[in-house]
């Protein structure tokens, strides 16, 4: 990895739905689906799933901070996700499901920490931001039928992002002229 990038990580519920925001912005280098914050090595997706495992479905974000700052990066974040929801995403529901930023830094952690506050403060949402700021763990690549599944299976998942009330619920809370 270029010594310039550094990495972001961010569960928010079916990976799948994580990686199209980030996505082909300017100065994000890859996106990768996976698996962090349990303690099994190298977990599979079914294991992930059986909820046996501790992971969280996640996105890792390899970015050029001179292109696309990590204010961006969590500003782009929190408009994917409900914050307020602690028993998963949307219609997935389990602790692979919940919502965290993994931050990689101190500097993470604080601005992290400062993003979740200013949205509590914001008044959007009714209820508790309930999404959880952890330590980077070990991150593993999902299986590659994951990879890019926008990309890949792009009817299958159009019709899940809409299904799973995603789509609805960014409209909702941010508007159209905010989606990205």
């Amino acid at each position: 990895m270029n010594s310039a990038y550094e990495l972001a990580t961010f569960a928010g519920g079916c990976f799948w739905c994580m990686v199209k925001p980030f996505d082909e912005q300017p100065g994000i280098i890859k996106v990768i689906s996976g698996y962090t914050g349990g303690e099994k090595e190298n977990p599979t997706y079914q294991e992930v799933c059986s909820e046996t495992t501790g992971h969280y479905e996640a996105v890792q974000i390899t970015y050029d901070p001179t292109i696309f700052p990590y204010e961006k990066l969590l500003e782009l974040y929190w408009q994917q996700i409900d914050p307020t929801d602690p028993g998963g995403q949307f219609y997935d529901r389990g602790g692979s499901y919940k919502t965290a930023i993994f931050y990689h830094n101190e500097e993470q952690r604080v601005l992290a920490e400062k993003s979740k506050q200013d949205l509590q403060q914001s008044g959007r949402f009714q209820k508790p931001i309930v999404t959880e700021i952890l330590p980077a763990k070990v991150f593993y690549e999902a299986e590659d039928y994951h990879q890019h599944y926008y990309k890949k299976n792009s009817a299958h998942y159009n019709r899940y992002s809409i299904g799973s009330g995603r789509v609805d619920f960014i409209k909702r809370h941010w508007g159209e002229e905010d989606e990205k």
